[in-house]
């Protein structure tokens, strides 16, 4: 489709997403917006800028999340819509990115329909506020643990434990959000349900021709931080057998990784996605590797054996490579529904509006896995081209993305009119 045919409501949400996506770009196409970084700052003030322009109130909370508040009726909570816009070092246009500015134009369409009083005629008049949120270190690329903004927001992570968490450089949130003006004295506004909009990041939709999914749980996740302890020596003279080469033994635990995948195929995924080597000199056996490895599955039984075995086989590296390993538990959540009855309300929304959908499961976390812990939450996918993720080369066609802006208006409309509020 070229941008001839779309709506001049769409073609300003394929404008904005496109000016979105100058901040941080890479020269391959993606971003680097990695959270409370001078790109992240940049974005923040620009989609400042795009609220407040449409009559939106912004504020940024204790956790540095940005808030888009618009008040329909004084004093009644917030229907909270958005996700996140910080990135991985070298990532992708439309990851989280993609579901704030959706969420924005979407509230931006409902309250015009609002003022023009053709909503009200339909429905009855809201019952509840919007917010949109920008959630703050969605990725956790910077700062660990992932999805902090909204553990905050929600009660699963203390906020002083938030803001004394630093980075690879020793640099705490605190400081980090304070140095880009996103760190505000805002509680953040109560919540009557959530809504959030995200990429799929996966093959399945666009291989079965689904423009919405309708995601109905996600997957289990355990994340350890693993330490392996050996003992500096010189790569060339020290014998190999009074080696104790903590890389060595951190190797073995990639490839065992790897191995539990291959043992449970389809049904576990795992990954270690960063080590850190100590003293990371050509001529140094390393004495310390930290190392974040995470297994991931639907099936609680099978993570748990799965768990298991590693640890077992933990042991066993242990005495092979003659190293020590410390695990250190980062974060784990297990397979949660959403609320059917928001499944079943998004369903409907699909069917009036014409979109193909059916419902998934997200693997990833997001945002939203916290919030429908609090109160009830809709999360949709749309379909991402060859299951591409977390990579420059990450693209959604703009039919699927203004497709999805239609779909997420229509929810936020009928969340604000109490569709899912208790008695509605």
């Amino acid at each position: 489709m070229t941008a001839s045919t779309f709506s001049p409501e769409d073609a300003a949400f394929l404008r904005d997403f496109a000016t979105m996506s100058r901040f941080g770009a890479t020269p391959n196409g993606g971003v680097d917006r990695q959270a409370a970084t001078a790109a992240d700052g940049e974005q923040r003030r620009w989609l400042t800028g795009l609220l407040e322009s449409r009559g939106f109130s912004v504020r940024f909370d204790r956790a540095g999340n940005q808030w888009g508040l618009y008040e329909a009726v004084p004093g009644a909570p917030f229907v909270v819509v958005g996700s996140h816009m910080d990135s991985q070092p070298t990532a992708g246009r439309y990851d989280g990115a993609y579901g704030v500015l959706a969420a924005a134009h979407a509230a931006f369409r409902l309250v015009e329909a609002w003022s023009g009083g053709q909503r009200a005629r339909a429905a009855g008049g809201p019952r509840f506020n919007i917010a949109v949120v920008n959630w703050f270190n969605e990725e956790g690329s910077r700062f660990k643990p992932s999805m902090m903004g909204s553990s905050v927001y929600t009660g699963k992570l203390a906020l002083e434990t938030a803001l004394e968490t630093t980075d690879a450089a020793g640099i705490r949130v605190r400081d980090a959000l304070d140095a880009i003006g996103g760190r505000g004295d805002y509680d953040g506004p109560e919540a009557a349900c959530c809504a959030e909009i995200h990429i799929e990041q996966g093959r399945s939709m666009e291989r079965d021709g689904v423009t919405i999914g309708l995601v109905n749980s996600n997957w289990a996740a355990n994340k350890y931080e693993f330490v392996v302890l050996g003992e500096q020596a010189h790569t060339g003279s020290t014998v190999i057998a009074d080696r104790r080469d903590a890389l060595l033994g951190a190797s073995m635990m990639v490839v065992a990784a790897r191995e539990l995948a291959d043992r449970f195929p389809g049904v576990l995924h795992t990954s270690v996605g960063q080590l850190t080597v100590y003293p990371n000199s050509p001529v140094v056996v390393p004495s310390r590797v930290n190392l974040l490895l995470d297994l991931r599955s639907a099936d609680e039984a099978v993570l748990a054996e799965a768990d298991a075995l590693l640890h077992r086989r933990i042991g066993e590296i242990e005495q092979l490579a003659n190293v020590s390993v410390e695990r250190h538990h980062g974060h784990s959540w297990p397979v949660t529904p959403y609320q059917p009855e928001g499944v079943e309300l998004a369903a409907k929304v699909a069917a009036d509006l014409g979109l193909s959908s059916r419902e998934v499961m997200t693997l990833a976390g997001h945002d939203s896995t916290n919030m429908k812990d609090l109160v009830p939450t809709v999360m949709l996918f749309v379909p991402s081209v060859d299951g591409i993720s977390h990579n420059e080369h990450e693209f959604t066609r703009d039919e699927d993305t203004v497709a999805g802006v239609a779909m997420l208006t229509e929810v936020l409309g009928r969340l604000c009119e109490g569709a899912l509020a208790e008695g509605a």
